[in-house]
C-alpha cells in the first residue's frame, strides 16, 4: 500500500470516527477502526492510530 493510499485512508476513518459521534455510531465507528488498522501497513501510523482512536470512542459512544 502507498502512503498516500494510506493518508486517506487514515483521513477517512478519523473524518467517520467523528462522524460516528452524531449519526450511526456502530457503523461508523466500525469503519473508522477498520480503515486505521488498514492504515497501519504503511509508514503513517500516527494518523492511522488517531482513527482507530476516534472509531473506538464512537464505539463506546455507541453502547452507553
Amino acid at each position: 500500500m502507498s502512503d498516500d493510499m494510506a493518508k486517506w485512508l487514515a483521513i477517512i476513518g478519523i473524518l467517520l470516527g467523528v462522524l460516528g459521534f452524531f449519526w450511526q455510531p456502530m457503523i461508523m465507528g466500525s469503519v473508522a477502526v477498520a480503515a486505521g488498522v488498514a492504515g497501519q501497513f504503511s509508514t503513517r501510523k500516527k494518523l492511522s492510530w488517531v482513527a482507530v482512536a476516534a472509531g473506538v470512542m464512537a464505539l463506546v459512544l455507541g453502547f452507553i
